[in-house]
């Protein structure tokens, strides 16, 4: 397992510790003590694939990222995807697009936590609040249930409200099954 290692334009690409450890202490903003040491060690050590960052100073980091790529350049094209349980590659994160695109006529239940604009009436002033909208919709695709979904409340609220991606976390469904 390789560490890459990045503070501001300075980086690096290292197959042991020490020399991470090398890395950092020709960088004059960084002092390394035992501690970091320490805990530089036991992340490289463990299980942990999450990219781990250090503070240097207020609003300043470093960032340590274990990879199974060879050079520099495998690691910054994404070649060396991290392997799963049956021993192959790992697929990016588009697998979710590719299921939010994926034709499949039928019905759909849709959800989507939105910032809708309402009026508060005791001061006449408006505001935003978060709501939690389900519907069960024919569509072709999730993507086409969301594009119905936003398309039915963009008449019924008001045009400030703001919808989530399709994409993030905001929005979710489920195929329910094929319409007669």
């Amino acid at each position: 397992m390789n560490l890459y290692l990045r503070y501001f334009d300075n980086e690096i690409l290292v197959n042991n510790v020490d020399d991470a450890l090398d890395f950092l202490s020709d960088i004059p903003d960084i002092q390394i003590t035992d501690e970091l040491e320490d805990d530089i060690r036991s992340y490289a050590a463990s299980d942990v694939f999450y990219p781990k960052r250090y503070k240097v100073r207020s609003r300043v980091y470093f960032i340590i990222i274990k990879t199974e790529a060879a050079t520099m350049a495998d690691f910054k094209q994404k070649k060396a995807l991290r392997g799963n349980a049956e021993g192959g590659t790992q697929q990016p994160s588009n697998s979710a697009v590719m299921k939010l695109n994926e034709e499949r006529a039928g019905w759909y239940e849709g959800t989507l936590d939105f910032k809708r604009v309402v009026m508060v009436p005791s001061t006449g002033k408006h505001e935003y609040r978060d709501t939690h909208f389900v519907v069960q919709c024919k569509a072709n695709s999730g993507q086409d249930c969301y594009n119905r979904i936003v398309e039915h409340l963009r008449t019924r609220v008001d045009g400030r409200s703001q919808f989530p991606s399709a994409k993030g976390k905001n929005f979710k469904f489920k195929y329910l099954g094929m319409w007669k």
